[in-house]
């Protein structure tokens, strides 16, 4: 067995004259949590596709689970589950009927009303897709993804009409595949839940591959100035941006002789050194001035 679940090299895919793809490289080691990060029309669908090889390539090397996606048969396809953006249930089905038909496609496959529980709609069981709300929905969606125990799980914006606690559940559920050893490829636009649910991250834009590391220091973001603020006595604000933080609190603390009112210590934001990575002219000032 590989140490890698997806190994891509070169990876290249036009749509006439525009490149939807253009020459990615990717590493997934088995068993981690990996985020696309990536504007709309970046190439993450693409890319995602020709993963599970429902999209050519025009070019590239392309290895999932050790094999060829273009060439691979059903007994790979098994070993994979998928929860895209815009999936629907059969309508006139039940939660529990849907689920334990889709258990009948895969040779191993998880206990329905285990999974059912899983994501959080065991009390809607006997319910009619039809009647679902947007995002009991979403969680079906899920639900059809991991009943096949998937050692690759890969999940297109999987919590896209899903409250606050919904999506908590959730990511208590990507946690729990996680540590049974299942390999998570996430596409999201909540860059909160990438940082929460992901061990690396990848940000695409325009085809290419501009940055991979772990959330914290994802494009230098651990090295970059900090921005220390605090509240003088007459009222006022202070700040500086500095890459010696520690050094400039020990200096305040002197200065006030102690607590330093209003003290703020920060660093960019993920979504600050997100927005540097894809060029996005309108970045907020702050952003650009401590992660530049």
């Amino acid at each position: 067995m590989t140490e890698h679940a997806v190994r891509v090299r070169g990876l290249r895919k036009r749509y006439g004259a525009v490149a939807a793809v253009d020459g990615v490289d990717l590493d997934i080691r088995r068993g981690e949590v990996f985020g696309i990060l990536g504007p709309n029309g970046a190439g993450k669908s693409t890319t995602v596709g020709i993963l599970l090889g429902h999209r050519g390539r025009d070019g590239g090397e392309v290895a999932v689970l050790g094999e060829d996606p273009a060439r691979a048969g059903r007994g790979w396809q098994a070993r994979i589950g998928v929860v895209w953006q815009d999936e629907s249930a059969a309508e006139e089905m039940t939660v529990a009927e849907i689920v334990r038909h889709f258990a009948g496609y895969y040779p191993r496959p998880r206990d329905p009303g285990e999974v059912i529980a899983l994501v959080g709609l065991q009390e809607r069981a006997g319910v009619r897709a039809k009647h679902l709300s947007g995002g009991q929905r979403r969680r079906l969606d899920v639900a059809l993804g991991v009943i096949g125990r998937p050692e690759l799980l890969l999940l297109d914006e999987p919590t896209t009409g899903f409250d606050p606690v919904a999506r908590r559940q959730f990511w208590s559920l990507i946690r729990a595949l996680a540590a049974e050893g299942t390999t998570i490829v996430l596409t999201t636009h909540y860059l909160e839940e990438a940082e929460e649910l992901a061990d690396r991250l990848a940000v695409i834009s325009a085809g290419r591959v501009r940055a991979v590391g772990e959330p914290a220091t994802l494009g230098g973001r651990a090295q970059a100035p900090a921005r220390v603020r605090w509240t003088n006595a007459d009222g006022s604000s202070g700040e500086i941006v500095t890459a010696t933080p520690t050094a400039e609190v020990a200096a305040l603390a002197a200065r006030f002789g102690g607590e330093v009112p209003g003290l703020r210590v920060s660093r960019p934001t993920l979504e600050d050194v997100y927005l540097r990575l894809i060029g996005h002219a309108g970045a907020a000032g702050e952003a650009g001035e401590v992660a530049r």
